[in-house]
């Protein structure tokens, strides 16, 4: 399994980025990870950068978290994920949110939560979902439902 991240942004909390780090290296057996950061602009100058890093990604599948997107329990993005025979390619915005061909970009708008999140704390969520969603895929004892 591929996976790309593709964020705005570094991580400016020590913290987070561990986890990220800890999650990612968890992650790293079972499928070859990469980390690609945008430098921090305007939405509208990020939005050039994300579609022009997705213009790469043409045959990835592309899940853009947004707060409009389908919200998935842990088991039903393990299954998402489990169908998808390609690269999966996730994008998380900056702190003022995505340009709209940003989201257009997306062959699934993923919302983590109804709650509004940093897009740090969405990026450290994502890395431990994914983890998760690979967990139960090969059967491990990490997620308990």
């Amino acid at each position: 399994m591929l996976i790309k991240i593709i964020v705005v942004g570094k991580l400016k909390d020590r913290f987070m980025q561990e986890k990220c780090d800890e999650y990612l290296k968890w992650i790293g057996p079972y499928a070859k990870t990469e980390v690609v950061t945008l430098p921090d602009s305007t939405v509208e100058k990020e939005g050039q950068a994300i579609v022009k890093a997705l213009e790469k990604e043409r045959n990835s599948y592309i899940f853009v978290l947004s707060e409009e997107g389908k919200q998935f329990t842990s088991v039903e993005l393990a299954q998402t994920m489990a169908k998808i025979d390609r690269k999966l390619v996730f994008v998380i915005g900056g702190p003022f949110g995505l340009a709209p061909e940003a989201k257009q970009s997306a062959n699934t708008l993923w919302s983590l939560s109804k709650l509004t999140l940093t897009h740090e704390m969405a990026r450290l969520l994502l890395c431990e979902q994914l983890f998760r969603a690979i967990s139960i895929n090969n059967g491990s004892g990490y997620h308990n439902p």
